[in-house]
């Protein structure tokens, strides 16, 4: 089942490496193997809240200046079609994700990425900016090879925008460039965000507010406006609202969704998601894992078993439950996807009252998986790769709470990465008594970057398991890298 290993540094190579030529002393490399798992996969109880999130992630990729993501009325602005009407107010979140790349390499103008909120009432309005998050792929979080398994009590490890965002967010922080409370007086707009995206790089943004009444919201990118000596400044609140009313969508555009039913249609080989631009419906996933809806516990699997539960389940990604977790969306540009597929930025709150029921001593581990993706499983069971292909599907932080052996609380934050088929370390290991209880509690962001499904997986351990293996300690990190913003 989990393989209880030492903590392994992966390198990926910066560019493919050439197979050697076979010799007499050359030993070949073999290929990753497939392994099949044989445990049960369960529908993950619970449900997304009804919180909306403004949705920015298409095209992911922008090469031109324009609208990339606009709920204001198409009334007086001239490309109708760019504004999807649909105010927002209460609690919503804010999630966008985009690269700059010049169309041509003797453009290298910095690309500028803005959210313009507009309070169209006759009253002022209060905006609460509870966390909010926005980081680079070079100068504030670069892609680097990370240890599969990190402690990360102080937030300073990550491995891209995305990784750091959401760490940043699900820690309850606001970047000290943002103030709690906006006003905006009557018929009026402001900059939510105003923030620079070099050239080949990608910004990551994850906001959760609260508006006292409706406001219109638009995300838009513009190059770097020219002064009269030549150099780049920060585009103007007054230039921002002329790209609004007059710009049309940036290109270029990506490619367009296959219809949803063609999901569910064998004739159909390739399944196009798409990418997200419009208001997606659900902002958490909460819920209290049981043995059934009306249970008070979940009992652990007997010795030498596991069982596990979907995470960011998607269509044609079902791991045989056939649920699909991914957020309906309310409005949306006809070329974007029909789901926010993937449901980054969505926060999976889960709790498992666990229960020994057994009247031996059990020990029990709980573990984030990366299986082979499947809708329907060719065999009961998971599949996974060995060795893990070289292809990240997973990395960021998730928080574990729970009490330990000793009965002391303990709140940890672990930064995992994960291959695709990566069977994956334990996040906590417990021994439990005969008729222990004991609630652990499970928290992450679904990060930028990450390709889904994963499976939350609990195992209990054999005898042999717990014989030949060596259970991994984990890894402490060096402050290599600055302390994000309180």
């Amino acid at each position: 089942m989990l393989p209880f290993l030492p903590t392994t540094l992966f390198v990926v190579p910066a560019t493919p490496v050439a197979a050697p030529v076979p010799t007499a002393l050359s030993v070949p490399v073999s290929a990753p193997q497939e392994v099949l798992q044989l445990q049960e996969v369960r529908t993950l109880p619970g449900q997304l809240d009804t919180v909306p999130v403004f949705n920015s992630n298409s095209p992911e990729v922008v090469q031109t200046e324009g609208i990339l993501l606009s709920t204001f009325p198409s009334q007086s602005r001239r490309h109708a079609t760019a504004h999807l009407n649909s105010p927002l107010q209460g609690r919503f979140d804010v999630f966008a994700h985009h690269i700059a790349r010049t169309a041509t390499t003797a453009d290298a103008r910095t690309l500028f990425f803005g959210v313009i909120i507009e309070n169209p009432s006759s009253q002022p309005i209060t905006v609460e900016v509870m966390q909010a998050a926005s980081y680079l792929s070079t100068h504030d979080a670069p892609f680097i090879d990370l240890p599969s398994y990190l402690e990360d009590p102080l937030g300073r490890v990550y491995a891209g925008p995305g990784s750091r965002a959401m760490s940043d967010v699900l820690r309850g922080r606001r970047q000290g460039n943002w103030p709690s409370r906006l006003v905006i007086p009557a018929h009026s707009r402001q900059m939510l965000v105003n923030l620079p995206i070099p050239s080949s790089n990608s910004r990551s943004t994850m906001m959760r507010l609260w508006s006292s009444a409706p406001v219109y919201l638009a995300s838009l990118a513009m190059y770097a406006p020219l002064a009269a000596d030549g150099t780049e400044r920060v585009p103007t609140l007054e230039q921002w609202q002329v790209l609004l009313d007059e710009g049309d969508l940036a290109s270029p555009r990506d490619l367009p969704p296959s219809p949803l039913e063609a999901a569910t249609d064998p004739t159909v080989s390739r399944f196009f998601y798409g990418r997200v631009a419009g208001i997606a419906l659900g902002s958490q996933w909460q819920a209290r894992i049981t043995d059934s809806p009306s249970a008070s516990a979940l009992t652990i699997p007997q010795r030498g078993q596991a069982f596990s539960y979907g995470l960011s389940t998607l269509n044609r990604g079902t791991l045989g439950t056939g649920q699909v977790q991914s957020a309906p969306m309310l409005v949306r540009y006809p070329d974007t996807a029909y789901r926010a597929h993937g449901n980054y930025g969505v926060q999976y709150n889960l709790t498992l009252p666990l229960h020994n029921t057994t009247n031996q001593t059990q020990r029990v581990a709980l573990a984030i998986q990366t299986p082979i993706k499947e809708d329907k499983l060719t065999k009961q069971g998971l599949r996974f790769f060995e060795p893990p292909d070289r292809q990240v599907f997973f990395r960021g932080t998730v928080r574990v709470r729970y009490s330990d052996d000793q009965g002391q609380p303990q709140t940890r934050y672990v930064h995992i990465v994960q291959r695709r088929g990566e069977e994956g370390q334990p996040l906590v290991v417990l021994n439990m008594p005969a008729g222990d209880r004991r609630l652990l509690e499970v928290d992450f962001i679904y990060p930028p970057d990450s390709t889904p499904p994963q499976v939350l997986t609990v195992q209990t351990l054999a005898p042999e398991d717990i014989a030949s293996q060596a259970i991994p300690q984990p890894s402490h990190p060096q402050p290599n890298q600055p302390q994000p913003s309180p």
